[in-house]
């Protein structure tokens, strides 16, 4: 799925039980969690039902026995892995003990229907040829996120500017990509400072 579909069926409250988002692209990984943060459970629920962890902090094991958690007083529960790159036991390549690739391949087989898992695996990808990528592609909703090429830049910028309710003239377009780059997060960031000062429908010059 590409990050507008999920993040459509996300608005419809079309949930899957896993989502694993990879690649070298950091933004299109950190939008897609924080939308299933933000909007996923209310306020009232995220006290018992939301669970941010690290991967770095984290073993396959403990992972899996957050997943395995019912929710209290809320339908869904959301577990969220941050820098799982840094978790141990999901890729062979890593040198993961069995148990640990055990356990998590056998609950992509039986997810939990009332938990949302999401693995933010940044700056890397899985080998297509593996078992975990094969069982990833029946079970969940499995993103790579592609760095845009420097000739795409100008366009995404058109796109994210008409999104928020604006309009930008082609040279204010290319100003922010000379001078802001192939950083998304980046130029998101320093529109932000622009829109405090713009009126919903302003034109960008």
């Amino acid at each position: 799925m590409n990050f507008d579909q999920i993040i459509s069926d996300l608005k419809k409250k079309i949930y899957a039980p896993v989502y694993f988002l990879s690649g070298d692209e950091p933004y299109f990984i950190d939008k897609i969690a924080s939308f299933i943060e933000e909007n996923v459970l209310s306020d009232s629920e995220k006290e018992f039902n939301e669970s941010i962890l690290y991967g770095k902090d984290l073993d396959v094991p403990t992972l899996i026995s957050y997943a395995k958690r019912y929710p209290m007083m809320s339908n869904y529960q959301v577990v969220i892995v941050k820098e799982a790159q840094s978790l141990k036991g999901l890729l062979a390549k890593d040198n993961p003990d069995k148990e640990s690739k055990d356990v998590f391949m056998e609950y992509l087989q039986n997810p939990l229907p009332s938990t949302l898992l999401v693995l933010c695996y940044k700056y890397k990808t899985i080998d297509k040829r593996t078992k975990l990528y094969k069982a990833l592609q029946k079970q969940a909703v499995l993103f790579e996120s592609k760095r845009l090429y420097d000739n795409k830049i100008p366009a995404w910028i058109e796109d994210y500017v008409q999104g928020k309710g604006f309009t930008i003239e082609p040279k204010a377009v290319q100003m922010m990509s000379n001078y802001l780059g192939s950083d998304l997060g980046k130029i998101e960031n320093e529109f932000g400072k622009l829109e405090l000062h713009l009126k919903p429908g302003d034109r960008v010059t």
